[in-house]
């Protein structure tokens, strides 16, 4: 456990809590002590400049990279008029360097196993296992081989790797022949 990951568990200590938050804010992040956060949580170079919203929920092996930001795509209105309600992180998903997840109203879901790209602005819910990019977020394809599931208590199953994309294939022209 990274000691960012360790003092992300630590924020809601009764006496050190303050000191902890204090820390954190140290390493450019902000992590309230309201968020729920579940197990296995790898919080990747530090978490620099990563902002959590009060009303964040994440998963089991949740992964986060620097500059993330989850939060109301309405900070103008007082929390009590927000029409957002929670942003909820299912286990296994990666939200990518930059990524952005704004709620404007209701519960925004990133679906378990859901790759969120680096820089993308997710203003939607996504479903299990999606792959999203842009601004704003779009789904680009799906993780192939990834299933839901959790094997040392924390991380999710491994997958291949590959991805399925909506893009097209490559043209026969682009293709090498085989030698003979």
């Amino acid at each position: 456990m990274s000691l960012v990951t360790a003092l992300i568990r630590r924020r809601r200590h009764r006496l050190l809590g303050r000191l902890v938050q204090e820390a954190l804010a140290l390493y450019g992040m902000e992590v309230p002590a309201a968020c729920e956060i579940g197990p296995g949580l790898l919080v990747y170079h530090r978490g620099f400049g990563t902002v959590l919203h009060p009303y964040t929920t994440l998963g089991a092996g949740v992964t986060l990279y620097n500059g993330v930001t989850i939060g109301r795509a309405d900070p103008w209105v007082p929390q009590e008029e927000s029409a957002m309600r929670r942003v909820v992180v299912e286990d296994g998903a990666v939200l990518c360097a930059g990524a952005k997840v704004v709620c404007k109203e209701g519960v925004l879901t990133v679906g378990a196993g859901t790759i969120v790209g680096a820089n993308a602005v997710l203003t939607r819910s996504t479903g299990p296992g999606e792959i999203w990019a842009g601004v704003p977020a779009r789904k680009v394809g799906t993780r192939a081989g990834w299933e839901p599931g959790y094997t040392n208590g924390s991380r999710p199953v491994p997958h291949s790797g590959k991805r399925t994309s909506h893009s097209p294939s490559p043209s026969a022209s682009s293709v090498a022949p085989a030698k003979p």
